[in-house]
């Protein structure tokens, strides 16, 4: 089984398709134009480099064709790509090219100043070379291995909110059957058109449309980076048909003028993924005519694990979908001699269990991080709380980390957040569990808006009980979020726990 070649075989199969169109420069390249492309980079990493089946090539580098290359090459020769987040810390670069054992770091030119720290602390364990556009040699021709199903084709590093970042391992398997399912369950199509604004070094970057994409043979536009204007611009010039994006990314679009007068014609649909959606974005873009549903997935896992009809998501606002194919999902909670009970009972919340042909390996050189979430039975323990309702239709609940227990009862803050983001005057809102000398816990409301603090709990009288209301309300300008747009709840926490403890001194 050849089983990472997915661009190859597409080039095989139709090779003056529009493959990629660069944003906003506008470089236009056709599957055989950027398979041949990608075959440059791959006799790098064998010819020049010596790289073998299983080295880790680390890239450092924003949203660019030569990323696309390396991880296509990757897929062609067997060796491991491992991303780093364009905003880490030399520190935490470091970290991953030692915990990787990479053997290869390449780096667009940007990124010297950084890279010179990085081999400050790591010496010349590694290479670093810079990431240059590669001459296109048809004369030498490249031989593919034979690769097999669990051969791994990339590293990705979780974002650390809770720690030090652990290497997800993404074999062939996940990221094919990724393609296969989504293409399926989400209905793409050759004559889609896709743009990719989200960071290359995620798995949303990666996987979430451009595996797909590349599968069923469309066309995606890479943009360097986001830019609210030219994401736009893109949309309606290049008849964009479907578009992934996180909440923030919905919500900063929607504010920009340019929403108003773009040509929407083209769009199929949107989706949004990373984070819960606010309903009263669903509502915005209805106006406009777009249909905005709701996804899930993660890293571990794969990208896209849910799906929905268009009239579904109007139907189901809110719900993430039903389980693609050949994905099982249960619902189940822990009993004290550490087995699980699954949920059959519609609504009732449980963790949110995955298994599937699209499930990842484990973590890098983490056998008990591995063997406490991925069981033996080959289910993945999320960490995500979702009920199920009596059609089918799932929705998260939040993360099993984030409940709290006030008086005895189980608390959800994304429950009380989806109803905060409500209100006309608040933008967002993230509540936190902490400590409560009557209650257990209780919840702090962190909030960015212009509403009191009295307005808001005049707003959730009557739609929440009472138990569930915020202790507090604290008024920022900004949450603090990952590059991926996940609010970091930890560092609220620990905020909040300070200004208590600073409190408490005086």
């Amino acid at each position: 089984m050849i089983a990472g070649d997915l661009l190859g075989e597409r080039a095989r199969l139709t090779p003056d398709a529009l493959a990629l169109v660069t944003a906003p420069g506008g470089e236009r390249l056709s599957y055989s134009e950027l398979d041949a492309r990608t075959t440059a980079r791959a006799r790098e990493f064998v010819g020049e480099l010596g790289l073998q089946i299983g080295d880790r090539v680390g890239i450092l580098a924003g949203n660019c064709v030569e990323f696309l290359e390396a991880f296509f090459a990757c897929g062609k020769v067997g060796t491991v790509l491992v991303p780093l987040g364009t905003r880490l810390t030399a520190g935490e670069i470091a970290h991953v090219v030692r915990d990787s054992g990479m053997t290869v770091l390449l780096f667009a030119p940007e990124f010297v100043a950084r890279i010179r720290e990085v081999a400050d602390l790591v010496g010349d364990s590694v290479l670093m070379r810079r990431l240059e556009t590669l001459p296109t040699d048809s004369r030498r021709e490249l031989v593919n291995v034979r690769l097999g199903p669990e051969d791994l084709w990339a590293l990705l590093y979780t974002s650390g909110t809770t720690g030090k970042p652990k290497g997800v391992m993404i074999p062939h398997r996940q990221i094919l059957w990724n393609g296969y399912n989504t293409t399926i369950a989400w209905g793409l199509r050759a004559d889609d058109v896709s743009p990719i604004f989200t960071p290359l070094y995620h798995a949303g970057g990666l996987c979430a449309f451009l595996v797909p994409i590349v599968t069923v043979g469309g066309t995606v536009v890479l943009h360097a980076e986001f830019d609210c204007d030219e994401v736009w611009r893109a949309i309606e010039r290049e008849r964009a048909t479907v578009v992934l994006g996180v909440p923030t990314i919905w919500q900063r679009l929607a504010e920009a003028p340019e929403m108003a007068a773009t040509n929407l014609s083209s769009l199929r649909w949107a989706i949004s993924g990373g984070a819960p959606l606010p309903r009263y974005l669903i509502d915005l873009y209805r106006e406009r005519g777009v249909v905005l549903k709701q996804g899930f997935g993660m890293t571990e896992v794969g990208v896209n694990c849910f799906a929905m009809t268009t009239d579904e998501a109007l139907a189901k606002a809110g719900s993430i979908g039903k389980p693609m194919p050949f994905t099982e999902v249960r619902l189940a909670r822990a009993r004290e001699d550490g087995t699980y009970e699954e949920i059959s009972t519609p609504d009732e919340v449980g963790e949110l269990h995955i298994r599937g042909p699209h499930v990842c390996r484990g973590y890098w050189n983490q056998p008990e991080a591995t063997a406490a979430a991925l069981d033996a039975e080959g289910w993945f323990h999320t960490g995500d709380l979702a009920r199920r309702d009596a059609d089918g239709f799932y929705s998260i609940a939040g993360r099993a980390k984030d409940l709290f227990i006030s008086g005895g009862v189980n608390v959800y803050p994304a429950e009380i957040e989806g109803e905060l983001v409500l209100h006309p005057q608040v933008r967002e809102a993230a509540v936190v569990g902490v400590p409560d000398d009557k209650w257990g816990e209780s919840g702090i409301a962190f909030v960015v808006g212009d509403a009191s603090a009295h307005e808001l709990a005049e707003w959730l009288e009557g739609r929440l009980a009472r138990y569930k209301h915020p202790k507090q309300y604290v008024f920022v300008t900004e949450l603090p979020r990952t590059a991926l747009g996940k609010v970091i709840k930890p560092t609220l926490r620990e905020q909040w726990l300070a200004r208590a403890n600073s409190r408490h001194e005086e």
